[in-house]
């Protein structure tokens, strides 16, 4: 079970920039070779699986993280509002479904297909994919999920039915990987979005050097419950 080099992904000037291979399973073995070398599954329901390595990749880096004046003090006052919380890996399974759901601008359907949210919740329940999430009142409002591998947080998806729920999943996740030392956030495709929150694109040769030397670090302790406690003066000091 192996896969091609990444430097024979499709270039960015042909019909599918990052095209690297097609077929397999999602199995969980596989998953985590694929996210080892740097590869991730994106397909339509009418496609075969399709695996992908662009270049250049956009990151995140935990340390670059931009929360800005008025994020700042949404999230003060969000946290100390009864009724809202910040929790991690306590509903990944309804985070992929409501993912797959929102509307997005600019998108006809999804890629996150029924086998993709079987297979993550499978990579969920083995200890490697984690969600955070926006709670008000007892109501999931927003969220985000990925997976981890030593030190590196690979960024799958995000979505809010609130305005900025998704933003203060994300605070929640940029937190939790500063007090833990996590490096380096995958993003995979640039949005203007996570440029305006500090991601950028570097080369796949570089993202590979500091996605391997970020596996190497011990694993973050990925629980299940609240964020709170000294995770937050890492962003409100």
């Amino acid at each position: 079970m192996t896969f091609p080099p990444v430097e024979r992904a499709w270039p960015h000037d042909s019909p599918a920039p990052g095209l690297l291979a097609w077929g397999g399973d999602l199995s969980l073995e596989r998953l985590k070779l694929a996210y080892a070398e740097g590869i991730f599954p994106w397909f339509s329901v009418e496609d075969p699986i399709l695996w992908w390595s662009p270049d250049p990749r956009m990151v995140l880096y935990p340390g670059q993280f931009k929360l800005s004046r008025s994020l700042r003090k949404t999230l003060r006052r969000f946290l100390h509002t009864a009724g809202c919380e910040i929790r991690m890996n306590t509903a990944f399974r309804k985070v992929m479904t409501a993912c797959a759901s929102v509307e997005r601008p600019g998108q006809d359907g999804t890629w996150i297909v029924p086998d993709i949210i079987d297979a993550y919740t499978r990579f969920h329940e083995h200890g490697y994919a984690h969600s955070f999430e926006t709670w008000i009142n007892g109501t999931l409002a927003g969220g985000l999920y990925g997976v981890a591998l030593g030190g590196m947080f690979y960024g799958e998806s995000m979505f809010a039915y609130q305005t900025d729920a998704s933003k203060l999943a994300l605070c929640g996740l940029i937190a939790y990987a500063r007090f833990h030392g996590i490096k380096l956030i995958d993003c995979q495709q640039k949005t203007a979005h996570l440029a305006s929150l500090g991601g950028g694109s570097i080369p796949r040769a570089q993202f590979v050097q500091e996605m391997k030397q970020a596996q190497q670090q011990p694993c973050a302790p990925w629980g299940s419950g609240v964020c709170d406690g000294a995770i937050w003066h890492t962003l409100l000091p």
